[in-house]
């Protein structure tokens, strides 16, 4: 029985391992509590040690049985064009003997594609990875990383045909290397628009629904430059990590630190040019990828393939006719990449199914034993009216987390680790943005039964959660809480084959007539999505879920009757 492990050692630390076709997967985020897993100080490593026990002891095996071990270069080698560098010395030593003797590298652009390409069930597709930055390129290409990298992508071949680096440019005191990094021209801006303690990124994309994006455009379309054949020039510092040079536009001066004293509407409106400004270079780079593969698909992954608001345009703008984001587009992803180029490049084996869910991590586990906190009190033995219970009481506008099955591998709850609600008023995102302690402009997601979204929003949605599409106009007032202030809406589509919260969904629809819940993830802020049944219920208590179910048993508030809801929604009229 072939297996196969994929790691990732940087940033958004994972593990995934391939056995029999079967993908088991997770983030050391989620043992460690540390959102991204980020290490203290830059260029410190550390093993997915948690991530690798759990899909070791899942799936049955040992260190011994791994046949091949991989993981994404992030560092120069010392000889161009060779892989054997101290950087794969330095990792195999964080690992088991068995394992560190197999490891070998991988470029991390190429693991990113892979994870988005072998999932996708595509035999000819363009790739596009773009984010902060990758493996270095070697000394010929100006001793860069990768930024913006496409790919021409088939069974048998994984084609590298653009690659945007470097380039010198005059400064005012000479030559100046600028880096075409759109990851960190995002980012650099978001800095200057988001106050501190909050994710910025995602923060600003939000924000950019409420702004004017013609106001601040020409200033910011002057620092990202178009050429032909896909290039993108970002000038410098802006195109390479930079908390500090201040931004001057229109006289004023913006900065990380005085983004708190900035007006609302100022900060919108320099949002929502950033976004389409940093829009119009991916699609600029796309277009470049179709003419020269000819390609009906797009493969869209790294850090940039987060960005819901870009995924929606891209599908729309880019001249493809299919748009897949790998189902984790982050680094954490790149573990799972070099998990399948070994599975199928590697081993020649064939393709694992394209996944309708991404439940490839552990289970909850027990409940706490004993009386559980804050006077909230579990009720078991429910069976089979579980989830017309649990839908009873969504129906009736309670709030329920919801952890069941596998957790999901990502950075956003699909149906697995999730808070969830009846969609139909705009105070419950309300509630829930303050219980979170997001900021009020910030959106919540909705999960739509897949046959029945095409009725309620105009676009491919993704059961990832990946891509924003619009809401049907006429939908809109039956779900408030889920559509944004420009009418769109991050939409996670759940199929039939999705094992988590399909059946609650079904009911639901059934008894409102509304085929879509309002979903988030189950955590607190800045921590990551909660692993373990105990994490579950010590955070129903503080945030004041109305009520949690853990895989067949049901915890309620201690305000919460479940004859009286049930009884009440099934009494009234569809709403």
């Amino acid at each position: 029985m072939p297996a196969v492990l994929g790691l990732n050692f940087h940033h958004d630390t994972s593990a995934c391992l391939v056995v029999d076709g079967r993908i088991y997967a997770a983030e050391e985020e989620r043992w460690s509590g540390v959102k991204h897993n980020r290490t203290t100080r830059k260029g410190i490593l550390t093993a997915p040690t948690h991530a690798l026990d759990w899909c070791l002891r899942s799936a049955g095996i040992t260190a011994d049985d791994i046949d091949h071990v991989w993981t994404p270069s992030m560092r120069p080698s010392p000889r161009h064009g060779s892989w054997a560098s101290p950087e794969q010395a330095e990792l195999a030593a964080l690992l088991p003997r068995a394992l560190g003797q197999r490891l070998k590298l991988i470029s991390h652009h190429t693991a990113h594609v892979l994870a988005g390409y072998l999932l996708s069930g595509e035999e000819h597709a363009a790739g596009l990875v773009i984010d902060a930055g990758g493996s270095p390129l070697g000394t010929d290409i100006a001793s860069g990383r990768e930024r913006i990298t496409g790919y021409d992508l088939r069974p048998d071949s994984i084609d590298r045909i653009h690659q945007v680096a470097p380039a010198i440019a005059p400064g005012p005191s000479g030559p100046v290397r600028t880096h075409p990094s759109l990851g960190h021209f995002y980012r650099n801006l978001a800095l200057r628009v988001i106050p501190p303690g909050n994710e910025v990124e995602g923060s600003m994309m939000a924000l950019a629904a409420f702004g004017d994006p013609d106001h601040y455009y020409k200033e910011l379309s002057d620092l990202v430059h178009l050429g032909e054949h896909g290039h993108v020039h970002v000038a410098a510092p802006w195109g390479s990590y930079d908390a500090d040079t201040p931004l001057r536009i229109e006289g004023a001066i913006w900065t990380a630190q005085s983004a708190d004293s900035k007006p609302l509407d100022a900060r919108a409106d320099l949002a929502a040019a950033a976004q389409r400004v940093f829009a119009k270079a991916v699609i600029h780079v796309a277009r470049h990828l179709r003419r020269l593969t000819a390609a009906r698909t797009l493969v869209f992954s790294g850090g940039c393939a987060l960005n819901s608001h870009l995924n929606g345009t891209l599908a729309e703008e880019s001249g493809f006719e299919n748009l897949f984001v790998a189902p984790a587009p982050h680094d954490a992803g790149t573990a799972v990449g070099a998990a399948l180029y070994a599975w199928n490049y590697v081993l020649g084996q064939p393709l694992v199914p394209t996944p309708e869910d991404a439940d490839w991590g552990p289970l909850p586990g027990p409940l706490p034993n004993g009386a559980l906190a804050g006077g909230y009190r579990s009720v078991s033995g429910l069976g089979e009216r579980l989830i017309p219970t649990v839908a009873a009481l969504l129906a009736g506008h309670h709030v329920v987390g919801w952890v069941r099955g596998g957790m999901e591998f990502g950075p956003r709850a699909l149906g697995h680790r999730s808070i969830l609600a009846h969609p139909g008023k705009a105070e419950t995102k309300t509630r829930l943005n303050t219980l979170k302690q997001r900021a009020e402009y910030r959106p919540l997601a909705p999960l739509a039964l897949a046959e029945e979204a095409d009725a309620w929003f105009l676009g491919d949605g993704d059961p990832f959660m990946n891509r924003v599409v619009r809401a049907r106009h006429c939908k809109s007032d039956r779900m408030p809480a889920v559509v944004h202030h420009d009418g769109t809406a991050r939409l996670q589509t759940v199929s039939r084959g999705h094992s988590g919260v399909r059946p609650l969904l079904e009911e639901f629809h059934r008894l409102t007539g509304v085929p879509v819940l309002l979903n988030t993830s189950l955590n607190f802020k800045g921590t990551p999505i909660l692993r373990t049944a105990e994490q579950a219920v010590a955070a129903a208590v503080e945030l004041g879920l109305d009520a949690l179910v853990v895989e067949d048993t049901l915890v309620l508030a201690p305000h919460v009757r479940i004859d009286t809801a049930v009884s009440a929604s099934y009494g009234t009229d569809r709403a």
